[in-house]
C-alpha cells in the first residue's frame, strides 16, 4: 500500500505537468488552425482568385498543424503509458493484498480446525469423567447395598 501511495505521489506531478503541456499544445493547435483559416480565405490573385503563393502558405500552415497534431498524439501516448503503468502497479498491489488475505484466511481456518479438535478432545475427556463418575456411583451403591445385606444378616 505504501508502494502504491509512493508511486501515486511520484506520478501526480508528471500527470499534472503532462496535462498542462497537453492543454498548451491544444491551444497552440487552435491558434494554428485560425491562422490556416485566415490563409485559406486569402485571395491575392487577379479577379479574387488564389495564387500559387497563397496555396503554398496554406500548405505551410497545414504542415504546422500536422506537426502540432503529432506532438499532441505523442503527449497523449505518454499519458496513456503513465496511466497504464499506474494501473499495473495498482493491480500488483491489489494482487499482493488478495494473496495476503488468502494466506490469513488459510491461517484462520487452520486455527479454527485446531480449536475444534481441542473442543472435541475436551468433550471426550468430559464424557470419560462422566462415565467414570457414573460407574463409581453405581459401584458405591452396589457395595453399599451388599454391605447393608451383610450387616442385616448378622
Amino acid at each position: 500500500m505504501k508502494k502504491l501511495l509512493f508511486i501515486a505521489l511520484l506520478m501526480f506531478p508528471l500527470i499534472s505537468f503532462a496535462q498542462e503541456k497537453l492543454e498548451k499544445l491544444v491551444k497552440e493547435r487552435q491558434s494554428l488552425h485560425q491562422r490556416w483559416k485566415a490563409a485559406e480565405s486569402q485571395k491575392s490573385g487577379i479577379f479574387g482568385n488564389r495564387t500559387k503563393k497563397d496555396m503554398i502558405e496554406t500548405n505551410d500552415w497545414m504542415e504546422r498543424i500536422i506537426l502540432k497534431d503529432n506532438q499532441i498524439m505523442d503527449e497523449l501516448e505518454m499519458l496513456k503509458n503513465i496511466e497504464t503503468t499506474e494501473i499495473k502497479y495498482e493491480k500488483d498491489d491489489y494482487k499482493f493484498i488478495a494473496q495476503k488475505q488468502e494466506q490469513d484466511i488459510g491461517k484462520l481456518k487452520r486455527a479454527l480446525l485446531e480449536k475444534d479438535e481441542e473442543i472435541k478432545a475436551i468433550k471426550n475427556s468430559k464424557r470419560t469423567y462422566e462415565w467414570t463418575t457414573l460407574i463409581f456411583f453405581i459401584c458405591t451403591g452396589v457395595l453399599g447395598y451388599l454391605f447393608y445385606k451383610l450387616k442385616s444378616k448378622s
